[in-house]
């Protein structure tokens, strides 16, 4: 009896010491996740810069909830703000207390309005305020950012994620002004994120609705892409989009204009060392033209014949492949994708491009008597 206690005894001793080992453990995670917090507010109002202005700051018992942002565009930025958002809750990871970069776990953004910026040479730019250095800024809007190789982190992002935002994409590429596209309801996840230099790949995944004239589609794209490089793999899918929005991608200068369709596609887009391969699918649904014409092309394509193409099943299924080099000045992606889109086209409607274009050339001949 006195040997069972004794061994009962010694028993509630060690897991008298495991619970105060693990409380004392709770304890100091607790604390340090209080320190965290209280250092992160700080940094995050430095960290936001002087055109932003915050309703308030909640610090929590795991992160803090940063209210009311707003993030005013810069000049000559196509929206009036670059972000808003009714509540960024950021969650600290405990590590930043160890030395080494500060690390945020994650950033959860809710009622976000968002605003993208395609620039006339085609390159993109979200947040400058945050995600671009001064250099950058000071660099001309061709010239490709180079990440220095002796910099150190000072930022590491786990995770951002947006709950049911609006993104507003204005392309300046297409036309002057720029070309507005709006996503609703749009969730997405990317990280992580190392700051300043961002030359690690992110993982992107973005669902959404895409606003049309007409009818409204969704667009889901999920891969990889790293900011400094610009390599990337991603998949991009747009289903029931309508195509009267998207027509300035899609129309060459002697296009007629788009009175109704819908457009899905499919695009797989690898780039390393700056050399895009971007095999993909397009389907045409229910399209119809605003306006006659004997002479009238879609894409390139002789409208006529893309019309008795889609009369057969009312739509047209179009491959095609994009390359090229994107620090080729001479490489427009925009023209590029319509050029692609054409050639495809005339291949599936049975259309010999060298035979259009020596039509082409003996009606001109014809029009000077020669």
């Amino acid at each position: 009896m006195l040997a069972r206690l004794s061994t009962l005894t010694r028993l509630q001793r060690r897991v008298a010491i495991a619970g105060a080992i693990f409380v004392a453990l709770l304890v100091l995670a607790v604390v340090a996740l209080q320190i965290a917090t209280r250092q992160l507010q700080a940094e995050v109002a430095l960290a936001l810069g002087p055109r932003a202005s915050i309703g308030a700051i909640r610090p929590g018992w795991t992160g803090i909830d940063v209210l009311d942002l707003r993030i005013q565009g810069p000049a000559g930025w196509p929206a009036a703000d670059e972000l808003r958002a009714s509540r960024v809750r950021i969650t600290p990871d405990p590590r930043s207390l160890f030395g080494g970069p500060w690390r945020i776990a994650q950033v959860r953004v809710e009622g976000a309005y968002l605003a993208v910026l395609r620039t006339r040479d085609g390159k993109t730019r979200v947040l400058p305020s945050l995600l671009e250095r001064p250099q950058d800024k000071a660099r001309p809007a061709s010239g490709a950012a180079k990440p220095d190789p002796q910099a150190k982190p000072l930022l590491v992002i786990g995770r951002v994620a947006l709950d049911a935002a609006q993104v507003e994409f204005f392309d300046n590429s297409v036309r002057q002004p720029a070309l507005r596209l709006t996503l609703d309801a749009v969730d997405a996840d990317v990280g992580p994120l190392v700051l300043p230099q961002l030359d690690k790949p992110l993982q992107v995944q973005l669902d959404g609705v895409f606003k049309g004239v007409q009818r409204d589609g969704r667009i889901r794209i999920d891969g990889d892409y790293t900011v400094a490089s610009r390599d990337a793999d991603i998949h991009a899918r747009f289903n029931d989009v309508d195509l009267v929005a998207l027509q300035p991608y899609l129309l060459k200068v002697a296009d007629k204009g788009i009175r109704r369709g819908k457009l899905d596609l499919d695009l797989r887009a690898t780039v390393v060392r700056n050399q895009l391969k971007a095999p993909g699918k397009l389907t045409l649904t229910g399209l119809e033209f605003a306006s006659d014409g004997a002479l009238s092309t879609f894409a390139g394509v002789p409208r006529q014949a893309v019309l008795a193409a889609m009369s057969k099943d009312g739509r047209i299924d179009v491959k095609f492949t994009l390359e090229g080099r994107l620090d080729d000045p001479a490489f427009s992606l925009n023209e590029n994708l319509a050029t692609r889109i054409a050639s495809g086209m005339a291949e599936s409607l049975g259309v010999s491009l060298s035979g259009m274009v020596k039509g082409l050339g003996g009606m001109v001949k014809g029009l000077f008597g020669r």
